[in-house]
């Protein structure tokens, strides 16, 4: 009998002693998301035909030859404190016509502890962007330059 209820403890410590499968349903570390706007009229948006981005150093092309799209989302780097980015666009998807950009993104990184289930996120601050304007007009700003959201754009580029 006293077997028994050891072999009972045992088991009972031996199970409470594993943890539970956690799920990370918090926000993770955030992209830095662009939105594009027309030059000419600064309060509409202005869709890009025929984007290809890639990040320097990086095999990784997005390509988004069929679609028109007036905002990106895009990864930095966490153990850095720059990413730079090349931006590849053509109005009629011919080649002659590509126009390439390449921006800088210089910014420090802050580790935050979220949740034993999502470990850490790394918000970026004092984040600038640096372009070669080729067929950016200008580059702003959207708010405070920290990126610590996905819920709005953080740079406006004008074309």
């Amino acid at each position: 009998m006293t077997k028994n209820i050891l072999y009972l403890i045992f088991l009972a410590l031996l199970f409470s002693a594993c943890e539970k499968d956690d799920i990370c349903l918090l926000p993770t570390t955030p992209k830095l998301i662009l939105r594009f706007y027309d030059a000419e009229n600064p309060n509409s948006f202005k869709n890009v035909e025929h984007l290809s981005i890639w990040a320097e150093g990086k095999d990784t092309i997005n390509t988004y030859k069929d679609v028109t799209i007036d905002s990106i989302a895009l990864s930095l780097d966490t153990n850095s404190s720059q990413t730079i980015y090349h931006l590849k666009t053509s109005a009629s998807g011919n080649i002659v016509d590509n126009v390439y950009n390449k921006i800088t993104i210089d910014y420090t990184t802050e580790a935050i502890f979220v949740s034993r289930s999502c470990g850490l996120k790394v918000n970026f601050n004092t984040v600038t962007i640096d372009s070669d304007n080729a067929w950016f007009q200008s580059i702003a700003p959207n708010s405070i330059p920290t990126i610590d959201h996905e819920t709005s754009a953080h740079f406006e580029i004008y074309h």
